[in-house]
């Protein structure tokens, strides 16, 4: 039987929200333009004509494949972050809402930096805070670093789908390890960085699980490997009152402070999200890293 674009939007709904999925009129929205090829506005245009067959067809395999844990931005092979449009695909995390927190904490102080600004989007995935910071902050040039190369293949290709080829470059950084001298001093390094502790990998939603990179999920033992590399290593790519912002995992906020503390770092800020989960922690680097407290094998 045939049906409007606007009844099987809502049908679709209304399946995605009795499967327990919260963001269901989104991803319904999202699945249809897809499954159509039409962007929003043409799709509440059209919201009264009848589907055709084949478009009907290509939505019910995406909504079967959705349903069965294949996470929306997959399917569609982009998504939304700070109004910019990005190519997502399996080699890197899709961007969440929670993760706008850690680039608008990063906007805020680039954006009354003087001069011309150097950004680092570290274990930059996507690309998506680096390029929201280089978005809203005109006068700033950022590279995106990572140790993967789909991911950095990916962060080239939202550079040009953003126009942003002028001040944003992609180039190989492993986090873990010190930084090469050629790549200088940033005034910001921005870092949303593997914080998964390697034993809860398993319980995570299966969408998350069977289908996100491990690499970019695993954060070690206790889930803060990344933290303790990136406080300990990565000074030299800052200079005193350079800011070094994270995003960090539920629980993991006062650990990450002592850590950035006991690295030099001052004024160290914890910055909630929309739920009110501690989500950001910042520092602006202020002298020497306190040896007594720092691990001497990470200096």
């Amino acid at each position: 039987m045939a049906v409007t674009y606007n009844d099987l939007n809502l049908d679709t709904r209304q399946r995605l929200r009795l499967a327990g999925l919260p963001a269901a009129t989104l991803e319904a929205r999202e699945l249809l333009c897809y499954a159509s090829g039409k962007t929003r506005d043409e799709l509440r245009r059209d919201g009264r004509l009848y589907v055709p067959a084949d478009v009907a067809a290509r939505m019910e395999e995406l909504v079967q494949r959705h349903l069965n844990g294949e996470p929306v931005a997959y399917l569609i092979g982009e998504w939304e972050f700070y109004g910019l449009p990005l190519d997502i695909d399996p080699r890197v995390l899709i961007p969440r809402p929670d993760t706008e927190v850690l680039a608008a904490q990063a906007i805020d102080f680039v954006s009354a930096l003087p001069d011309s600004p150097r950004v680092l989007d570290l274990c930059a995935g996507s690309g998506c805070v680096g390029l929201a910071v280089a978005s809203q902050c005109p006068r700033a040039h950022v590279t995106l670093g990572d140790v993967e190369e789909g991911a950095l293949k990916l962060c080239r290709q939202n550079i040009r789908r953003n126009d942003l080829t002028a001040r944003v470059s992609a180039v190989f950084a492993n986090a873990l390890e010190k930084p090469s001298p050629q790549l200088g001093e940033f005034d910001a390094i921005v870092c949303n960085p593997p914080y998964i502790p390697t034993a809860d990998i398993p319980g995570l939603d299966g969408s998350v699980r069977d289908y996100e990179p491990h690499v970019a999920l695993d954060g070690g033992a206790d889930g803060l490997d990344f933290y303790r590399a990136v406080c300990a290593r990565w000074r030299d790519a800052l200079h005193l009152g350079s800011r070094l912002f994270f995003e960090v995992g539920v629980g993991q906020a006062d650990d990450v402070l002592r850590l950035m503390r006991a690295s030099g770092f001052g004024d160290v800020t914890v910055v909630p999200d929309l739920s009110g989960i501690p989500r950001v922690v910042w520092g602006t680097l202020k002298g020497r890293p306190d040896d007594s407290i720092y691990p001497e094998e990470l200096s």
